[in-house]
């Protein structure tokens, strides 16, 4: 065999044995992703969670509002991408406890009354505006002593929460987005997608929060313009009487996010 032969062949060879190992070292960081995400999301490979949807309170018969079916298509791949598959049922129809299954709960107390029973179980400092009749404090959220108010189309606030019950995070978790309004769903929906990996590094894969997001024009840039107001997860997680104090305002100064 030649110089020229022998420098080619093991040319060859050194590029076939980089490819392999950029391929491996690839792959093996791919896999240590996707693990954590199944980890945040309780999502191991081949498993199974709820999708609970709300009604549209716009109609009397039973439907999805199109901002809420947007949100469930967000969370849908997100589960996909876990390797995971998910069963949808409606709030009213979800008769079971939490904890064996990941749960992604979608909508507000008003449209969702499985939203209402894990509000009242989970998150005892949320308090929110549910009557019916128009009103300053109609789908308000009172947090920690301090109200904030929609104004629908301008400024709208969403609930994005990751909530377990069990000790040391043994349970799997209830995703929670309680919305002020639908399009507001269908935000804190995206917000999780975009930045679960971010939340994951702040709080755990295990660990309980509660962020409180506003939208922004929503009537010119849909979904989109979100703000993170506070992450409320100790006023929200306390009982009433120990989360109460401050005062009322329409809206938060901007937290880091």
């Amino acid at each position: 065999m030649d110089d020229n032969l022998r420098e080619l062949v093991l040319g060859v060879l050194t590029a076939g044995v980089t490819a392999a190992l950029g391929w491996f070292l690839r792959t093996h960081l791919w896999r240590r992703r996707l693990r954590r995400t199944q980890r945040f999301f309780g999502l191991p490979p081949h498993s199974r969670c709820l999708l609970v949807v709300n009604n549209d309170p716009s109609v009397t018969e039973r439907a999805v509002a199109r901002h809420d079916v947007y949100a469930l298509l967000e969370l849908s791949a997100l589960i996909k991408d876990c390797e995971a598959q998910a069963d949808i049922v409606a709030h009213d129809a979800a008769e079971q406890g939490f904890g064996e299954r990941t749960e992604f709960c979608l909508g507000g107390p008003v449209s969702n009354s499985r939203t209402a029973a894990h509000l009242k179980s989970l998150l005892p400092g949320v308090s929110v505006g549910t009557d019916p009749e128009p009103g300053p404090d109609r789908a308000a959220f009172t947090i920690g002593g301090e109200t904030h108010r929609m104004e629908k189309g301008t400024s709208e606030h969403v609930l994005l929460a990751r909530l377990t019950a069990g000790e040391n995070g043994t349970q799997r978790p209830v995703f929670l987005f309680a919305g002020q309004t639908g399009i507001t769903n269908q935000a804190a929906a995206r917000y999780l997608a975009r930045h679960h990996v971010r939340l994951a590094r702040r709080h755990g894969h295990k660990g309980t929060f509660c962020l409180l997001l506003r939208v922004h024009n929503s009537e010119a840039y849909g979904p989109d313009m979100v703000e993170l107001v506070a992450d409320v997860t100790r006023a929200a997680t306390a009982p009433p009487a120990a989360a109460s104090g401050g005062g009322t305002r329409r809206g938060s100064a901007r937290a880091s996010g």
